[in-house]
Parts: structure tokens; sequence; C-alpha cells
């Protein structure tokens, strides 16, 4: 099934500004809050449909991506949360967003976000990693599956990311009391006053290791070697960047992995330039071809294709092949293929042909007569182009 718009999940013009768009997510997140649909299979799904807009809408480069591609834009399986993010991901990662709700301790509590939804502990984020992909213009036009093998930080296998042996190993912060805040209170000429902040001592996490994993020392996190498979849409192009969710490095104490941003190079073609979702070809006929015409072949990104020339084809024509082209990365339409005509003149001739050459300098049909249209170039360029 195909995504829903992200404008429209969050009920927002295209043009509307970042504080807007957050506004607009608060009231979503609000009316589908777990706590508020207990047990509401329904209620989450557009909870999580929310968020993955939010996501998405309220990054910058997220957003522009999103603007010019669409989902395929954003990762080969439409991107956003298409990694599987759990509930405790939307919390750790918007966490600002369910200040001052009101919600209750229960879903918290139960997902291990003791002080609710205003101040819960921190989850740590694993970093983005990015790499360049090359592909030829056959991928682009077809879309293409791919497999790296990354370098990148991954979960500890001993302790399973946690940081410590076992579950024992892993303390409540006796300071804030697994919430992973502290609050502070001073008095000031205008009252009391209260902060809170990331507890110092736990880091924001709300637990410490007592005793660390002897492979990791405690964080969760070895280097080793990945190899991941992402699928790269139909019609991309060369600059665009994918993203594919929770790919990335992985973070430490089991948090949230980063993504993997795979950015797109075009592999050059020995025969066929891009411009845009269209194709140009350069065929060079001879002087002969182009007075009495042939049939030829062309390539294209599937194959050869048989094209005619017809008799007395000047020079700089352009022939279109309708649909021969690359594929729109959104799925509108397809563009084409533009066989621009160049005649040949030989820069060298044997006796022989320079003899049939000077019998048909005296030939009234040699002589040049353009029609009135070709002696104006801007008008010729334009009727190329139509």
């Amino acid at each position: 099934m195909s995504k829903r718009d992200y404008y429209q999940g969050l009920g927002v013009q295209k043009d509307a500004s970042a504080e807007e768009i957050k506004k607009a997510y608060r009231k979503m997140a609000m009316l589908y809050h777990p706590d508020k649909n207990p047990g509401d299979k329904a209620a989450e799904d557009k909870f999580k449909e929310a968020a993955e807009a939010y996501d998405i809408l309220s990054n910058a480069d997220k957003k522009a991506r999103y603007d010019q591609f669409g989902h395929a834009g954003l990762s080969g399986a439409g991107g956003g949360f298409s990694g599987g993010f759990s509930m405790d991901d939307i919390f750790s990662r918007f966490g600002d967003i369910f200040e001052g709700m009101g919600f209750g301790h229960g879903f918290g509590g139960a997902r291990g976000f003791g002080g609710g939804f205003g101040g819960g502990r921190s989850v740590s984020r694993g970093s983005d990693i990015r790499i360049r992909v090359k592909l030829t213009l056959q991928e682009m036009a077809k879309g293409a599956e791919k497999k790296v093998k990354i370098n990148k930080q991954q979960s500890c296998p001993d302790c399973k990311g946690r940081g410590a042996a076992s579950t024992a190993d892993i303390k409540t912060c006796e300071v804030c009391r697994g919430s992973g805040m502290t609050t502070r209170v001073t008095q000031t000429i205008l009252g009391h006053m209260q902060t809170t902040s990331p507890c110092q001592a736990c880091g924001g996490e709300g637990t410490v290791v007592a005793k660390p994993c002897p492979k990791c020392h405690g964080e969760g996190l070895i280097k080793g070697n990945e190899e991941i498979s992402f699928t790269i849409p139909r019609g991309v192009a060369e600059g665009m960047q994918l993203t594919v969710s929770g790919k990335g490095n992985a973070a430490r104490r089991d948090g949230v992995s980063g993504d993997l941003l795979v950015v797109i190079e075009e592999e050059p073609h020995p025969d066929l330039q891009r411009d845009g979702n269209d194709i140009i070809y350069t065929l060079f006929i001879s002087i002969v071809d182009a007075s009495l015409g042939t049939d030829v072949e062309v390539p294209t990104v599937d194959g050869r294709v048989k094209i005619k020339i017809e008799p007395g084809t000047q020079s700089g024509r352009i022939l279109r092949l309708r649909a021969k082209g690359l594929p729109d990365v959104q799925g509108y339409g397809t563009g084409d293929l533009l066989v621009y005509i160049q005649v040949w003149i030989p820069v060298k001739l044997d006796k022989s042909e320079k003899e049939l050459m000077e019998k048909l300098r005296l030939s009234p049909n040699i002589k040049p007569a353009p029609a009135k249209e070709d002696k104006n170039f801007f008008e010729r360029m334009k009727r190329m182009f139509s």
C-alpha cells in the first residue's frame, strides 16, 4: 500500500512553517496518544504515521528531498520509520513535543520513561553513515537491489548492547531514581524557581552499569562489518540521497541506531547522456544516408531499437522516441529518447570520390536551398526541442 502524503498526514500545507508543522504534530500526537487510546491499534497506527511525517518534515534536509522526490527520495522502502521504529523511538526522539500534555505514567513506566513524557530519561542515538553508490543508466531506469559491506559500530554480541553482562548488573540510578532527570529549586527575588536537567550521575539514562561487559567495556558497542541490502527506486538521479532507516551506527547501551544515507552517483554511459528524464543520443550518418534515407539502430537504456531516417534529413534534426527515456522518480510518466542527427562530412577523399563530388557539385539539387524557417537560428532551436 502506498504511503499517504506527509503533509496530508499532518493536515498542513506545503509552505507551512516549522512552527506550524510542530503545532500540527503536537495536535495529532495528543489526539492519538496511546495513553488516551489504550488498546486501540488504529489509533496507534495513526500515532506512528504522524510521528513519521513529523520526522521528515521537521528535518530541513529530509523535507527538501521529500519535496523534490516524494517518498522514493527518502529510502528504497519509502523512508521515515520504515526501519521498524518502536514507540520508545518516537518518545526518545520527540520527547519535547509531549511536555505539558498531562498524560500519566502508565505508558511511560512500561517503556522505561519513568518520569512521564514531560522529561523522560534520554535514549542515545547512533550517528548516520553516508556512502556513495554508482549506478548505470539501466539501473536508474529499472531500479536495483544493492548490497554493501560497511565497517560500523554494532551492538556488542556478548551483552546484546546493554553494556553489562547481565541485566542484574544494570542498576537504577540512585540520584534521579531512574527518571534520567534531576530537579533543582533555587530561591530568587521572584520566589522559588524550579529547573529540570539531565541527571549528571547517569548521563540522563536513568540507569548505571555496576559491572561493565568485558568485551565492550560498558559501552554496548563494538566495531564490525555488516552487509546491508537496500532497494534503489526507479528514476533516481545524480546527487539524490536515499535514507535506509536504522542501518547507521548503533547507539551506546542499546539506544536507537542511526541511518544509512546513500548518495547516488551516475556512471557515465559510452553513448547516452541524461537530461532530466530524457536521454540524448548523437547519431552520425553519411551524406548518402541523409540524402537517400536509411534504417539504422540506435541504443536505448533497454537495448537497441530501429529507426527510419527519411530522405533529405538535415544535420541538426532531432528525432523524438516517446517513453524511451527514464521514468520519473515519483511515477509521473517517462522521458523520451532524443536522437540528434549529425551529417558526417568526409575529411579525406580518394581520386574517384573527388570526381563523383565534382559531378554532384554541378547538380542544382546539391546547392543549398534552405526553407525560410531554417534561416532563423532561434526558430530552428525551438523546433528541435518541440
